[in-house]
């Protein structure tokens, strides 16, 4: 049993002042003395910054999204451990959370969790009575979501402070706080959030000094640790790490959350439609042209393209899913280790395989309807050579997506990914070529057959159209160019783990 007294703090939407409230609620409790745990509703690296400076103890994320619903739980009672109140700042809005997966990573799924009661922080700068109908809907919108208090965020005036506490005593809800606008506890933000403490620590010591006095001063501090206390025991056994990170952690999980990191962002439905955009007017205008054979015009690819749009996709694709783990480092703690290991790479490498063939597929899918709306006439007749055909193009684009996937890994960035696979036509592909024109010393005619009696001794004949169309696939400059790249982008990902391991 874990037995914590513990709030969230929480708003109806971002930029209601949260941000402002929690680290002052942190510092005006640790100015008494108090061991105050802060944590952070979501994968935020940048908020716990100032609930650090703010309690002198290390911020923590509660992520139901990316460990689990049922780590929440443990891991709050792991930070928590030996404090005598734990505040929980939230993320947007109350109940806002994982695109399309319902309360999934809400701050209100969070509360729930934790049985904690919840103080709902109100910008009450542009209302008086309204207020309270406000108030009253996120109360009763849930009802195992306790709300226990209200913040009123950004009061004008004494009058304006008495008409909103008037139309807040008929919601039930009582008023635990009301802070006035003041410019000392603005915290500057960009893009991402806020600016991190490390680029501006001693404003940022400023700043959380300034909320602290702001919240001394016009909280009920009592009432809201009272509050606090009054949430139950948790029946749950605090996380350990030498417990491992639990349940969910087992060898599936890599897999689980490549899917639901590749779907969940925007950048992949994005690329996916201007992919099959591009792609079919590629495919139009090559055809209007004339003379190109069937294969090229479907797949979009003619002359003056390095690759077609749907290789160029599909490496973009690669290179932001390892782009993503570099760019946003709390993932690289969320995954419990570097991104390099060996389980979520060969997640990757599936997941990446498996959208390339899909968006193989669309893509010409696309391409055909798009020439029979255009130009009308008979469907393009299936040549005689397709299982080659469809071999290259399935190893094109899989190739394309890998390639931009292991140079994100290798350099740490995903514009090096999307370099990656652009050098292989336009530098790679010529050098291969020059080797591959060269006069042979010795021919490879019947490797075919020599192979089929070596691995496929009693199969039939017809085998040997697959592997002379493999065979025939690796030939060519271009394919030859993207299996250089891969094992060199393989090797170059692989190394730093073996000389550690070697090391060790």
């Amino acid at each position: 049993m874990v037995a914590v007294p513990r709030l969230v703090i929480a708003a109806p939407s971002s930029g209601a002042g949260k941000t402002t409230v929690a680290p002052g609620l942190m510092a005006a409790f640790a100015g008494r003395g108090l061991a105050v745990s802060p944590h952070k509703v979501g994968p935020d690296y940048i908020d716990p910054g100032y609930h650090a400076l703010a309690t002198g103890r290390p911020g923590r994320n509660l992520d139901a999204y990316m460990c689990g619903t049922e780590l929440v739980a443990p891991l709050f009672a792991h930070g928590a451990a030996g404090c005598d109140l734990a505040v929980v700042e939230g993320v947007m809005g109350l109940y806002d959370g994982a695109a399309g997966e319902g309360e999934l990573a809400s701050t209100a799924q969070v509360a729930k969790v934790l049985k904690a009661p919840v103080v709902l922080v109100v910008d009450a700068s542009s209302q008086s009575r309204s207020v309270a109908a406000l108030v009253h809907g996120f109360a009763s919108w849930d009802p195992q979501v306790r709300i226990g208090g209200v913040i009123l965020n950004k009061v004008a005036t004494d009058r304006h402070e008495r008409l909103l506490r008037e139309a807040l005593e008929e919601s039930g809800v009582p008023v635990l706080g009301v802070l006035r606008r003041a410019a000392a506890v603005a915290t500057p933000s960009r893009h991402l959030g806020l600016v991190p403490v490390a680029e501006r620590h001693t404003d940022a010591v400023e700043a959380v000094r300034a909320q602290a006095a702001q919240v001394r001063a016009g909280c009920d501090l009592e009432g809201l640790l009272a509050l606090a206390r009054s949430a139950p025991a948790l029946a749950v056994e605090p996380w350990s790490a030498g417990a491992g990170a639990g349940p969910r952690r087992g060898p599936l999980w890599p897999l689980r959350y490549e899917v639901r990191r590749m779907t969940g962002v925007p950048s992949t439905p994005l690329t996916v439609v201007a992919a099959l955009l591009v792609s079919a007017a590629v495919a139009v205008l090559s055809a209007r042209r004339g003379g190109a054979l069937h294969h090229v015009v479907v797949a979009a690819w003619p002359d003056l393209l390095p690759l077609p749009p749907a290789a160029l996709a599909a490496g973009l694709l690669g290179a932001l899913s390892y782009g993503h783990e570099f760019r946003y480092p709390v993932l690289q703690h969320a995954l419990g280790a570097a991104p390099r290991r060996l389980g979520l790479l060969a997640a990757k490498l599936l997941v990446t395989a498996v959208l390339a063939l899909l968006l193989g597929v669309a893509v010409i899918v696309v391409d055909l309807e798009a020439l029979r709306l255009v130009y009308g006439g008979p469907l393009i007749p299936v040549p005689a050579n397709w299982p080659g055909l469809c071999t290259a193009w399935a190893g094109l684009l899989v190739g394309c997506g890998w390639a931009g996937l292991l140079a994100a890994g290798v350099f740490r960035v995903t514009a090096a990914g999307v370099a990656a696979v652009l050098s292989v036509p336009v530098l790679v592909a010529p050098l291969v070529e020059r080797v591959l024109t060269g006069a042979p010393a010795r021919a490879a005619t019947g490797l075919p057959a020599r192979l089929r009696e070596f691995v496929w001794a009693r199969r039939p004949q017809e085998t040997d159209h697959w592997l002379e169309g493999a065979v025939r696939v690796l030939a060519q400059p271009v394919a030859a160019a993207l299996a250089l790249s891969l094992a060199a982008l393989l090797c170059a990902f692989l190394f730093p783990r073996l000389r550690r391991g070697a090391g060790g």
